[in-house]
């Protein structure tokens, strides 16, 4: 957490620091918030709060953010020093224009514990580079290339105009984050710098394998309300469009296959109501997700067929280096 708030810090008074106590009461996040906000007055200020999960700290950081861009930072996370102060100098020359800019897009790299190789995510190959862009200049996203909360900082205003507010006591938000506001982004910048430290590995992080298994049902959850958003938004760009379905076959896969590796005959059960609650509700999404190839692999009939399905995950975990 020190780490995390310290990496902000070089952003002076012109970063508010908003240190959410969610809490907590098995470590010292209380008193590391109340000793930032004493020792950096007017930079970090402490928000202490019931428990209510991640969503619910998002939340409150989002209602008493001042600031006119917003951005999540995980205590576990960091931010490279040099990629933030280039990250500034785009806000405030961008803020002088006449145009506003609704999300500004940067890399982020995965800090996976024990990896040699430390994985990037970056968009050069979808997104024009240092430009302010609209969706129209979207090229093509990658399979396995997305816009996740990691990567954007959004402004202040479009969040609450968009109604965004995550579930308590719910895992998995982040896709909430970043997915529901995409319809009211009229332009974007992608600042091609490796800003982001995302650190991953550690067993009882909620990215875990057996923990995403035990929580599959929050899992469904978040996946079920990313589905309505995407009904409920009527989008008619489609470039976006395309965008926010591939998302949705993430999230219907990744549902699928810890179910399916579950080895649960319940979890089974959640898989075929997850995929019966979305032809009810969009038919043609439906058809899309369902049909397409891998909503194909995720719905192989019979033992043999759940095994060939967990060895395509398996490959693509390797591939793409999540979990």
């Amino acid at each position: 957490m020190r780490k995390c708030i310290d990496s902000l810090l070089p952003g002076g008074d012109e970063v508010e620091i908003l240190i959410v106590d969610d809490g907590s009461t098995k470590d010292r996040t209380a008193q590391i918030a109340d000793e930032y906000e004493a020792r950096y007055p007017g930079i970090c200020r402490a928000i202490h709060q019931e428990n209510g999960g991640h969503g619910e700290a998002v939340n409150a950081g989002l209602r008493a953010a001042s600031g006119i861009y917003f951005k999540v930072v995980d205590s576990d996370d960091w931010v490279n020093e040099e990629a933030y102060r280039e990250v500034m100098e785009t806000l405030r020359f961008l803020l002088k224009g006449d145009q506003a800019l609704d999300m500004l897009i940067t890399n982020f790299v995965y800090e996976k514990q024990g990896a040699a190789h430390k994985r990037v995510m970056q968009y050069k190959t979808a997104l024009p580079r240092r430009q302010l862009c609209t969706w129209n200049d979207v090229k093509m996203f990658m399979l396995g290339q997305y816009i996740l909360m990691h990567s954007v900082i959004y402004r202040t205003q479009m969040l609450r105009d968009c109604g965004l507010e995550l579930p308590k006591h719910t895992f998995y938000v982040d896709n909430i984050f970043v997915f529901q506001p995409l319809p009211y982004v009229k332009t974007f910048y992608y600042l091609d710098v490796n800003f982001y430290r995302y650190f991953i590995g550690r067993e009882d992080q909620s990215v875990n394998e057996q923990v995403m298994i035990g929580r599959i049902d929050q899992q469904i959850l978040v996946t079920k309300l990313m589905l309505g958003y995407y009904h409920e938004s009527r989008i008619t760009n489609w470039k976006l469009r395309h965008y926010m379905v591939r998302y949705l076959e993430i999230m219907m896969t990744v549902s699928s296959i810890l179910a399916i590796k579950s080895g649960s005959e319940e979890n089974m059960e959640k898989k075929k109501e997850l995929w019966q609650h979305l032809r009810k509700m969009d038919l043609p999404l439906f058809m899309r997700l369902r049909w397409g190839f891998l909503g194909q692999s995720m719905n192989l009939p019979g033992k043999s067929g759940r095994t060939v399905s967990i060895a395509g995950y398996k490959i693509s975990q390797k591939f793409f280096g999540f979990n």
